[in-house]
């Protein structure tokens, strides 16, 4: 598989993880990196702090063990360096939710800005910069007040 498709799944990877519940498998996307928002002040790095960030702040339902979320990740921009060993990705996110009291709808928008390294013949994370452009009703998906984020 090209370098540039296996950079794509490991973005799609994120989301799909994130919407099965799987806080684990989001944090081992990071083992070696770090996730941040420096609009909001928040840096985690590796494995440990990242599990930690997602467990404390995702709300995952009981009937599901999910958070009830479809992240929709679009306008992907895959750029490969020319020695081939790091690459750089912007794309944007939208999450959408529905629950029991929650009507389906777009919760939070915004982008990411992620950087990628060549270990061994495979792509990892080594940095993503989540910036928020779009807050909706993000109660029924977090576990704190996120009326900040704006």
């Amino acid at each position: 598989m090209e370098d540039s498709r296996q950079v794509e799944n490991l973005i799609y990877s994120y989301a799909e993880r994130i919407d099965n519940g799987d806080l684990e498998g989001v944090a081992a996307l990071f083992h070696a990196a770090e996730i941040f928002s420096a609009a909001h002040d928040v840096r985690r790095t590796g494995f440990d702090e990242v599990l930690e960030m997602y467990q404390t702040s995702t709300r995952l339902y009981e009937s599901t063990a999910t958070p009830q979320t479809k992240h929709l990740t679009t306008n992907v921009i895959i750029e490969i360096d020319e020695g081939g060993m790091e690459a750089s990705a912007r794309s944007y996110y939208t999450v959408i939710q529905a629950t029991g009291s929650l009507p389906l709808q777009p919760i939070i928008s915004g982008r990411y800005k992620d950087r990628f390294r060549k270990t061994e013949n495979q792509w990892q994370f080594s940095s993503r910069e989540m910036i928020v452009d779009l807050v909706g009703d993000l109660s029924a998906h977090l576990l704190y007040d996120a009326s900040g984020l704006a």
